[in-house]
């Protein structure tokens, strides 16, 4: 089946102009307006936001301290070269790849994954040249919220991808047709996948690569979960992309990582040739990062003791909805990340069991729908289903689950 593009206002039910103002709005300020005319049921558990709860690394104050007197200068944009050359060392010993990374000219610095996932979406667009037709930009759906806003701003037509459970919730590359891929600018990928924690085989990836070869365009690959995982670790996009990374931006962050979502702190790593005309836009555009907050996440990336602790957190409160919820709402345990998506359709449908949840029960998700958009066919792939993310204590998280399937059944 081909995958045919339409612009948003074409794919949005009712006024054009409206409908695409509403789908285009952030899900959780969409969540917030749901749930306005209601009050929480019980003392209120939030699992709708994906921010890690669990402690911040000890050495993360000692760190800034030693490194205080350094927020008083500019940093460079591209990243200090300790920094760089850690990411180098961690990305060599955790992916199986091709070749060493080069800290020189294949890792960046950004202020988190979502910076850099928007501002590569307007670096493609110029990057990759002429296209046959409208420029395009591919997009999973459901899909974090950065990949369209990138898409809109470098004036590209969103392709929605749908990842149902009938392609693996992910993007399914034999649905490609050869005209949409003539004009695609870039795809966004998401592996581990946000919601549904899907991930990417190695045999995808290289699928995926020789597309992207064939056809001129980028792969960005949002790998931010990576580490998060309890069926083992997820692979990268840049194993399966040749000798030079051609093509391919791996996107990674320490917010899921290593805890500190606050800290604004991550990378970009791959194709030299891209990373030069991303820099060029970053360095005029985009907010530097400060070099203690660097000097951090030379320290996290040197550390693999916290992130084995965060995955056995994690791993505890999937071991409880494997009991708790067991098979109820089509739940399967994901391969990575810290999100649960539920199939609630037999139960009114994702935000009337949204609202249940939060009027009867106190706990606050997101509607499956929110987190996408409707296809051109008016179908939305995420309707039906609520996300959960496990980000509270496992004491805290038995509860909400307990609760949840107490107000469902």
């Amino acid at each position: 089946m081909a995958t045919t593009a339409s612009s948003h206002a074409a794919q949005d039910a009712g006024s054009p102009a409206a409908s695409a103002a509403t789908h285009e709005r952030s899900p959780f300020a969409r969540l917030t307006e749901l749930l306005a005319p209601y009050q929480p049921g019980l003392p209120l558990i939030t699992l709708s936001l994906g921010e890690p709860q669990h402690p911040v690394p000890s050495f993360v104050g000692p760190v800034l301290a030693k490194h205080i007197n350094e927020f008083g200068r500019y940093p460079i944009a591209r990243g200090i070269e300790p920094f760089r050359r850690a990411v180098a060392n961690w990305l060599g010993a955790r992916f199986g790849l091709p070749r060493a990374v080069d800290p020189e000219t294949e890792i960046l610095v950004l202020n988190g994954s979502r910076e850099g996932l928007f501002f590569a979406a307007l670096t493609a667009a110029r990057y990759v040249g002429a296209r046959k037709g409208t420029p395009a930009i591919l997009v999973p759906n459901p899909f974090y919220p950065a990949y369209g806003a990138g898409a809109r701003a470098a004036n590209c037509e969103t392709v929605f991808l749908p990842t149902t459970r009938a392609n693996g919730f992910l993007p399914d590359l034999d649905a490609l047709d050869e005209a949409t891929l003539a004009r695609t600018v870039a795809i966004y990928l998401a592996s581990p996948a946000n919601p549904q924690g899907a991930v990417a085989s190695r045999d995808y990836f290289s699928r995926l690569h020789a597309l992207a070869i064939r056809h001129g365009f980028m792969v960005l690959a949002d790998e931010c979960y990576s580490e998060i995982y309890t069926l083992g670790a997820p692979g990268s996009a840049l194993e399966c992309a040749g000798p030079d990374f051609s093509n391919v931006v791996a996107f990674q962050s320490l917010s899921k990582r290593s805890n500190l979502p606050g800290m604004r702190i991550g990378f970009a790593a791959g194709d030299k040739n891209f990373l030069a005309a991303f820099h060029e836009l970053r360095n005029v555009a985009a907010p530097q990062v400060p070099v203690p907050l660097q000097h951090v996440a030379v320290a996290a990336y040197s550390d693999e003791a916290h992130v084995e602790e965060n995955r056995r957190l994690y791993r505890l409160k999937f071991d409880l909805a494997d009991q708790i919820l067991g098979n109820r709402y089509g739940y399967v345990r994901p391969a990575g990340g810290f999100c649960v998506w539920l199939d609630v359709s037999a139960r009114g449908g994702d935000e009337a069991a949204t609202v249940k949840l939060y009027k009867e029960a106190g706990v606050r998700v997101v509607p499956g729908s929110y987190l996408a958009r409707p296809q051109a066919d008016g179908s939305n792939p995420g309707a039906g289903y609520i996300r959960l993310a496990l980000v509270q204590d496992s004491e805290t998280t038995a509860e909400a689950l307990h609760r949840l399937v107490k107000t469902l059944d």
